[in-house]
């Protein structure tokens, strides 16, 4: 059985390659029971968790395993560990233990790439990134990969971590232009843009669905928790929404959660799932001004799909 560290998944894996590779994991035969995530203590102010994702396909079974200690910087440890176990589908046998905190952050911005090249317009020239936490690079040279984006604005909380990130993707992706935006120039930028994509730990909205032109595609990442979101109702009911998973999402995201509660949205308003994307059986964008939406909140297929593209390329 190998052991496959954070250094090789970084050094093996690419959007070039992963995207492709996601695409054909959600079109074709799979399983995936419903994720379990453990609150380690209910109620308790911190949310420290720990979470089981099983799934298989004709090739591989996996399983992911992680703990979740958001307040861990305090203390100078990482908030998140992550472990995936890999096991042939023909004999069971054990073929690796991958890194899964690298995994999650390639899958990630991965996947909503993937959701991108189905909802996103083919032309879109600009995007708004809220954060500038540890998945932030991947999300941006991720949306770079599929979109041909002449200008990037960054909003984030901490400035320093913005300019970081700015003259690091400017490293990364010449040609491009990357911005940083004041707090008073939020909404005048959203207007603007064709893709706004929020990978925060916000608790309440970032923008106003109203501020979404004709056109625009919204991609939701950070929020994993029913009474948090990083959209306001307004934005749900202004788009056509999309997930990565039904039973996923409508378990924990409060950007739908909310809305169903108020008596706006219900279940059946949720256009398709990414599978049903992949696989021709559900239809993307229709039309040019459409708002699109897309809510991820992470599953076993992503995290089973990338890391045995890396157990294949490390061979």
């Amino acid at each position: 059985m190998k052991v496959i560290e954070k250094e090789q998944v970084h050094n093996i894996l690419n959007f070039s390659d992963l995207i492709p590779a996601l695409k054909r994991g959600f079109s074709g035969d799979f399983k995936m029971p419903k994720r379990q995530v453990f609150e380690l203590a209910p109620g308790c102010e911190k949310h420290n968790a720990f979470a089981v994702l099983p799934a298989w396909n004709e090739d591989v079974i996996g399983v992911k395993s992680f703990t979740y200690f958001p307040q861990n910087s305090d203390a100078d440890f990482d908030s998140l560990y992550s472990k995936i176990m890999l096991f042939s589908r023909d004999h069971g046998v054990p073929l690796a233990l991958v890194d899964g905190t690298s995994v999650t952050f390639w899958r990630t911005a991965a996947v909503s790439a993937l959701a991108s090249c189905y909802l996103s317009r083919e032309d879109s020239e600009s995007m708004v990134f809220f954060g500038s936490g540890n998945l932030s690079s991947y999300m941006i040279s991720a949306h770079l990969t599929v979109r041909k984006l002449k200008k990037i604005t960054i909003v984030g909380r901490n400035s320093d971590k913005v300019a970081s990130l700015i003259t690091q993707m400017q490293t990364r992706h010449e040609g491009v232009e990357f911005i940083a935006c004041e707090v008073n120039n939020v909404e005048m930028a959203v207007k603007q843009s064709d893709i706004i994509s929020c990978a925060t730990g916000s608790a309440t909205p970032l923008f106003k669905g109203d501020w979404l032109k004709p056109g625009a595609h919204v991609d939701l990442i950070g929020n994993h928790n029913h009474d948090r979101r990083e959209c306001d109702t307004q934005a749900i009911l202004n788009s056509s929404v999309y997930v990565d998973s039904r039973t996923n999402v409508l378990n924990e995201a409060g950007e739908l959660l909310i809305p169903i509660s108020e008596g706006l949205f219900t279940e059946a308003d949720v256009k398709a799932e990414l599978a049903q994307l992949c696989s021709g059986d559900a239809n993307g964008r229709k039309n040019a001004d459409e708002i699109t939406l897309f809510k991820s909140v992470g599953t076993a297929l992503s995290d089973l799909v990338s890391a045995h593209l890396v157990y294949k390329n490390q061979m």
